[in-house]
């Protein structure tokens, strides 16, 4: 993608480009690819090197410790770049997206005055008008919560595109959520709970399929409480919306990421023991196993809740792996609360996880929640929990060992004559294959484990009927 923002620079032979840097979950991902979708039909090129862009994106998230911050210092890098590139008579444009852009608005060009637009992650279908709108030289800020569905007027992306993508891709069907935790910042930057229609969501998939992808990962905020627009007017459920998504031609896999322990419902269980497209996978963030931490959070849940829907979920798919999130001296956190989510870790037994340390977000309750736990005690909290969560991931790879399991194989492995794919359980495995089992499903024989990775060898039907 390149700067819209000189009009001068239209009748410029010289295809324009575009750096779009993404930060965070997944969604920003997906918000990044079409960002580039949008740009696109402007004429804009990506590129892989931020010194050739006439245009460099930040595609921000507000989740992580000091994520201002580091915005603010990568900022003034790219500055320089544009100075630099200033002196050879060539223009830059600086935008800033996502989350950040939303929380600080106005502040950013205030604190950077280098950077010409900040546009919400509401607002990114607008990006060819609002960067012409700063070729006066005038700086552009748009954060508002737009009345119109951004997905309306965004470009779908040519069929050449999404083939260079790789054969997963990530589908938005939700943004936005209505918890209110009170450490998080979301429903302040992405807005109240909405969920797009069925057949907005299904054109994109068929689009997806149509290119050669094979999997797609459903996301949302709160996915699992989506409650788009059937084709009869009537709402349906994501687990509506995952099997009718596994009726279109070519889609083998279907995932979904983030959910919420209440909204995990008895037609989404039942999906995930009826449905074979629907991987047994599932993140469902429970943050603390503390039930007081967990009511100041505003996590409308309580530990033995969650393990009763663990409960529930296992039961109907036994093979499921489990993922969750975790924060770590939350305010007023004690040393026995704290053992309290070791607990239910140890009892749940999770695949993977991810773990942080409490940080403040400005304009969240917890921010000014008193008993503020020390870096020192969250630091020491945070590497228990973590070599904790370690082991279990390794002993869960370890299970791998000896097991033959269907791969999805996306791409060429590290080295000539190998190939790469995932698990339905999402382990990455390498295995010497050719390269024409690339976009299709092979069961392959796990001989090794790694520190990331599984290496397997392939196996033909009739090799199994010997054995």
């Amino acid at each position: 993608m390149q700067s819209q923002g000189d009009v001068s620079c239209a009748a410029d032979d010289r295809k324009r480009k575009v750096f779009v840097k993404s930060y965070g979950c997944q969604m920003n991902v997906y918000d990044a690819t079409r960002m580039t979708d949008v740009l696109a039909g402007e004429g804009y090129e990506e590129t892989t090197a931020i010194e050739d862009a006439d245009l460099v994106v930040l595609n921000t998230c507000h989740i992580r410790e000091h994520a201002s911050e580091k915005i603010y210092s990568e900022l003034g890098k790219i500055r320089q770049l544009k100075q630099e590139r200033a002196a050879r008579g060539v223009d830059t444009k600086i935008a800033v997206a996502g989350c950040v852009a939303q929380a600080e608005g106005g502040e950013i060009q205030r604190r950077q005055p280098a950077v010409d637009l900040v546009v919400g992650p509401q607002n990114y279908h607008r990006l060819p008008e609002l960067l012409r709108r700063t070729g006066n030289g005038a700086g552009v800020v748009d954060t508002e919560f737009p009345v119109e569905d951004k997905f309306d007027h965004l470009a779908p992306p040519t069929a050449e595109k999404i083939r260079s993508r790789g054969l997963s891709a990530f589908v938005t069907v939700q943004e936005g959520c209505d918890n209110f935790c009170t450490f998080c910042v979301v429903p302040y930057t992405r807005g109240a709970e909405v969920s797009r229609p069925v057949r907005q969501i299904l054109d994109e998939v068929e689009r997806l399929a149509a290119s050669g992808v094979c999997e797609v990962s459903l996301l949302g905020q709160n996915v699992n409480a989506y409650h788009g627009e059937g084709p009869k007017g009537d709402a349906w459920s994501l687990a509506q919306l995952a099997t009718r998504i596994a009726q279109v031609p070519g889609i083998a896999r279907i995932r979904y990421t983030t959910s919420h322990p209440n909204d995990m419902r008895d037609d989404l269980i039942e999906a995930h023991r009826d449905l074979p497209q629907l991987m047994p996978f599932l993140h469902l963030p429970v943050q603390s196993g503390s039930d007081r931490i967990l009511a100041l959070m505003n996590r409308k849940h309580t530990a033995a809740d969650y393990l009763r829907q663990i409960e529930r979920i296992r039961a109907a798919r036994p093979d499921i792996a489990l993922s969750s999130d975790f924060i770590v001296g939350f305010p007023g956190e004690t040393e026995e609360e704290f053992r309290d989510t070791l607990r239910l870790i140890e009892e749940v037994k999770f695949a993977s996880a991810f773990f942080f340390k409490y940080s403040p977000r400005p304009g969240t309750p917890a921010a000014g929640m008193d008993e503020q736990v020390s870096e020192e005690v969250k630091a020491e909290r945070l590497a228990r929990l973590k070599a904790l969560v370690d082991k279990q991931r390794d002993d869960f790879n370890h299970v791998m060992l000896g097991q033959t399991v269907e791969v999805l194989f996306e791409k060429p492995g590290r080295r000539p004559g190998q190939i790469g794919g995932k698990t339905p359980w999402l382990h990455a495995v390498h295995v010497d294959g050719p390269q024409e089992l690339i976009g299709q499903t092979a069961r392959a024989h796990i001989i090794e484990i790694g520190v990331n990775s599984l290496y397997g060898r392939l196996v033909d039907s009739q090799t199994e009927a010997d054995h």
